[in-house]
């Protein structure tokens, strides 16, 4: 474990991203919000600077400063992890690469379509490790949620009302959007959402033609990393039919 965490003597909530994590431990929670307190006795909320960084059974400014440095901690630790994984995926996509198309051109014309598929692969590879290791430049602002999946789902079944509006940054929306879509297995998966306060909870179902990813690391982990640091979202997996992504609703007052 790392010297922060190291240095919690208490247990507690920590903000990670837009979700919560409980310190000792692994269990999550959220969306990070300061009226749905996490479950069991941890329900004080921690404050740096007016925003929610964790939770703990009696509020201490020293613990609220220990929280959010620590839920940075874990943040950076997360995107690097990932990054390394992805970087890992790609290395091998192009040695396979290397080797059938040095087979091809020794001869191997057969050869030829399987360099093609492992160029795909590559370039799948390398866009998701871009998505992870790129900050977002662009600022966050209001996105209607069912126009930005009308642009990356376009074999989804959509139940998503007008007023569903999020706070995000486009671009990183989208590629969030366009992850998730390919997760749930593509063509034929339902995004339906309800707008509730503070919040857009969009539900996945996936597709019937949903399979195992190539790369895993494309679908959950990069998802949840979009969502939970860049969008200050939320991700719950915990059923087995679909999943649940809060995202930040857009104050149109």
């Amino acid at each position: 474990m790392n010297s922060i965490a190291q240095r919690v003597f208490a247990p507690m909530w920590v903000r990670v991203g837009g979700g919560m994590e409980l310190v000792p431990g692994a269990d999550r929670c959220g969306p990070a919000d300061l009226n749905l307190p996490p479950p069991g006795n941890l329900t004080t909320p921690l404050r740096v600077e007016g925003r929610l960084v964790g939770w703990a059974e009696h509020d201490d400014p020293g613990l609220a400063q220990q929280a959010g440095e620590l839920g940075l901690q874990l943040a950076r630790e997360r995107r690097s992890h990932l990054v390394g994984r992805l970087d890992h995926k790609l290395r091998s996509a192009l040695l396979s690469l290397q080797e059938a198309a040095r087979a091809a051109a020794f001869g191997r014309g057969e050869m030829l379509e399987t360099v093609y598929d492992l160029a795909q692969e590559v370039g799948r590879r390398a866009a998701g490790l871009s998505a992870a290791a790129t900050d977002p430049k662009d600022s966050a602002r209001g996105v209607v949620l069912a126009a930005a999946l009308r642009i990356v789902a376009r074999g989804a079944i959509l139940d998503v009302p007008a007023d569903a509006v999020v706070l995000a940054c486009e671009p990183v929306l989208i590629e969030a959007l366009s992850r998730t879509y390919e997760w749930m297995g593509g063509e034929g998966c339902l995004f339906t959402a309800q707008v509730m306060p503070g919040w857009v909870k969009m539900t996945v179902t996936p597709g019937p033609g949903r399979g195992p990813l190539s790369v895993p690391e494309l679908g959950e982990p990069l998802v949840r990393f979009l969502v939970d640091t860049h969008l200050e979202g939320w991700v719950d997996v915990h059923s087995q039919e679909s999943i649940a992504i809060f995202l930040p609703v857009f104050d149109m007052a």
